[in-house]
């Protein structure tokens, strides 16, 4: 395959470099041994680029982002910045990306492996081949909408504002994606909101009904509370196979059904924008799990979040679905071994740091593709 693949990897802070060390190592190797290559560039983000230029996500930056086929984004966040102005909270350097580059739709799978069914909080007969896909608006919603800030009285009383506001162009593309998504799965969307309370809750219902029922009569289409939903995660997950949700309640669910998995450590995301006319669009990738700065350092953390974060990155920006399996399934695969970070590590398994894992996962490809 040809070497124009290209990447912008954004490491971040906390345990971001730490395991985007481990991504590398199997870029390296998928360079070596599968002959696929990849132009990558690295770059500033969050309390990084505060500390360095003045802001969580420069405009050279956003615009770098858009220039590059795919960008693989670490984490951002940490105490070292909490006082800072809300404009400058490096959590919004990925808020800007994401708005900036129009990438509407995160994909959170929730997928229990076999090797950690024992790691849920949940009993193993709950959880056991759970796999859901929670697809949540990320480009819209309450994190966006105006007016927002905290005000001061003349009294000097103070009063939080934050809007939720949809349109129906936003809530249609997001809608579309999680349908077509369930026609690759097991064919069913339960589309979240609190339409009972809210009225963009009620704009969301009546936009997903219309689209499902004139664009994918079939796929089974039910509608659930967002609150409700959260219950249900937690008493019968396996009955779902695509959440939709507002960016508020998508952003809580997929938090929760991590959970479920045994640990965000596992959990990667795509977060795609539209296809132009020449079949392209722009996407970032990174694991569900924030910062950690309590570890960061350490050598510690798990990699398996971000190196999966990877193969999505492979099947969706690039079609290269082959390489995202084996990626994938080397993950499996050292688990099945008994490898285990600290964030997943049971009675009985091998305890290992940030490193051993990578390097674990990459004997573990040479192995599947020998």
């Amino acid at each position: 395959m040809s070497s124009n693949k290209k990447l912008l990897i954004l490491p971040g802070d906390g345990i971001g470099p730490e395991v985007m060390r481990e991504v590398r190592r199997v870029v390296d190797w998928m360079d070596r041994r599968r002959h696929v290559s990849f132009n990558i560039e690295e770059g500033l983000v969050g309390g990084a680029a505060l500390d360095a230029e003045g802001t969580p996500c420069s405009d050279e930056t956003v615009e770098r982002a858009k220039a590059v086929d795919a960008v693989l984004f670490g984490s951002v966040g940490g105490p070292k910045w909490d006082s800072m102005p809300f404009d400058k909270r490096p959590e919004l350097g990925v808020l800007r990306l994401r708005k900036d580059l129009g990438l509407f739709a995160n994909l959170r799978p929730a997928v229990v492996l076999d090797a950690l069914v024992d790691a849920s909080s949940l009993k193993p007969d709950l959880v056991r081949g759970l796999d859901v896909m929670i697809v949540r608006e990320s480009t819209g919603g309450i994190y966006f909408g105006e007016p927002r800030g905290i005000h001061t009285d003349a009294n000097g009383k103070r009063t939080g504002i934050d809007t939720e506001v949809y349109t129906e162009g936003e809530i249609a593309r997001v809608a579309r994606i999680a349908f077509d998504l369930a026609r690759k799965r097991r064919n069913k969307v339960t589309s979240v909101e609190k339409a009972n309370v809210m009225q963009s809750g009620r704009l969301w219902r009546a936009v997903v009904g219309e689209i499902g029922k004139a664009e994918f009569p079939d796929v089974e289409l039910e509608h659930m509370y967002a609150d409700n939903c959260a219950m249900q995660l937690c008493s019968r997950p396996k009955q779902f196979d695509v959440i939709l949700g507002s960016n508020l309640f998508g952003d809580v669910l997929s938090d929760l059904a991590a959970a479920l998995t045994g640990s965000l450590g596992m959990l990667p995301s795509a977060t795609l924008g539209a296809v132009d006319a020449s079949g392209r669009r722009h996407a970032l990738y990174e694991p569900v799990h924030g910062s950690a700065p309590d570890i960061a350092g350490k050598g510690i953390a798990n990699p398996c979040a971000q190196i999966l974060s990877f193969a999505m990155l492979l099947r969706w920006s690039f079609g290269m679905e082959e390489d995202a399996r084996l990626v994938e399934t080397a993950v499996e695969n050292v688990l099945a071994g008994g490898l285990r970070t600290a964030d997943i590590m049971q009675p009985g398994m091998a305890r290992v740091g940030t490193s051993v894992m990578g390097e674990a996962l990459v004997r573990e490809l040479d192995k599947l593709s020998a």
